[in-house]
């Protein structure tokens, strides 16, 4: 069928040139595609040429000429912008809903408790070590294995370590900002990439008599839509606790007022995604999002990276370039940085 428009919603979705669901999209025939999305850049540009390759195939040439001339050469970025700029129409937030009330970002820096801190400082030294032994930092799967290691450690450490018996310093700190909050009936969401953490954040307020609504990717469909009214309508359950990855969209969720992030992720877009659960159409309140960081780890790291990946959506979407070097991904020497 050769149909007049093909509309994309989430076209983020389509950011991987080679998945199998990328192609099944591209291979619709239409003479006329648009892409909506709001998130055009998670991670890099060759996300924003596959939404591009949908689009207007072939305008930013193939993806091994639109890498050797844009992606290697930080000096066409100027050029690439021109060539996009034409092609995209832009609406922030607040142009869109004017009545919108505002979202105040804080961070909470937590100093991990003497143990936690301890054990954090064995396993660094502990892969260092590792990492010295290697020439060549070739295995960035091995890397992020470490990495995901050392975040757990900085918000719990019962979910690595079996005979852990000590306290967490960050589900310590989330749960007096809790009672705080719950205490003058705001309502809060909870995010983390981690079920297990969330479980235990869970125990933690099962003792403390405090109510909650709890999502994960083990939800059925059916049940996240009963899980979302109930809470919205509940005077109750004032906590939800969500898994990043399967609460990050989809949700409305304007009852709650506060959001906690437990653990900042690498990409920026993907938490704001997630706070507009409640940041939305429908919001009357001032949103707080709260974003708990455990202060000397990798989690500030990750913040600073973060900020470099603000930084490439803001420079190609917004059209003021700042530094091309965070157009490159993550080098070997980058890597060992964040360990250090």
């Amino acid at each position: 069928i050769n149909f007049d428009y093909c509309i994309i919603d989430e076209a983020q979705n389509i950011k991987n040139p080679t998945a199998i669901s990328t192609d099944a999209v591209k291979s619709i025939k239409a003479k006329n595609r648009f892409a909506l999305t709001g998130t055009p850049i998670e991670n890099n540009l060759v996300e924003l040429w596959s939404i591009f390759d949908f689009v207007m195939p072939g305008y930013l040439y193939n993806l091994n000429k639109f890498d050797s001339i844009f992606i290697k050469d930080p000096s066409q970025i100027q050029n690439l912008k021109k060539m996009i700029r034409p092609f995209i129409l832009r609406r922030t937030k607040k142009q869109v809903i004017k009545e919108l009330p505002d979202k105040i970002e804080k961070q909470f820096l937590v100093d991990l408790n003497k143990e936690q801190r301890k054990i954090y400082s064995v396993y660094v030294e502990d892969i260092k070590r590792k990492l010295k032994e290697k020439e060549e930092v070739k295995d960035k799967i091995t890397i992020l294995s470490y990495l995901t290691k050392l975040r757990q450690l900085c918000l719990d450490p019962s979910v690595i370590i079996d005979d852990y018996k000590g306290k967490s310093a960050k589900t310590e700190a989330c749960l007096e900002i809790i009672k705080e909050y719950t205490e003058i009936d705001n309502k809060i969401l909870v995010f983390s990439q981690f079920t297990s953490v969330l479980q235990n954040i869970g125990k933690k307020l099962d003792k403390n008599n405090i109510k909650y609504s709890y999502l994960d990717g083990q939800t059925k469909a059916v049940d996240r839509m009963k899980l979302v009214d109930e809470f919205n309508e509940s005077k109750e359950k004032k906590v939800f606790l969500i898994s990043l990855k399967a609460g990050g969209t989809g949700l409305n969720l304007t009852s709650a007022n506060t959001v906690i992030h437990f653990d900042p992720w690498w990409n920026p877009s993907v938490e704001n995604q997630a706070s507009d659960r409640a940041h939305r159409y429908g919001q009357k309140e001032v949103v707080e999002v709260i974003k708990l960081i455990a202060k000397g780890t990798i989690e500030e790291k990750i913040v600073m990276l973060q900020e470099s990946k603000k930084a490439l959506i803001d420079d190609i979407i917004d059209g003021n370039l700042s530094d091309g070097g965070v157009l490159k991904s993550l080098s070997d020497e980058e890597l060992l940085n964040l360990f250090k």
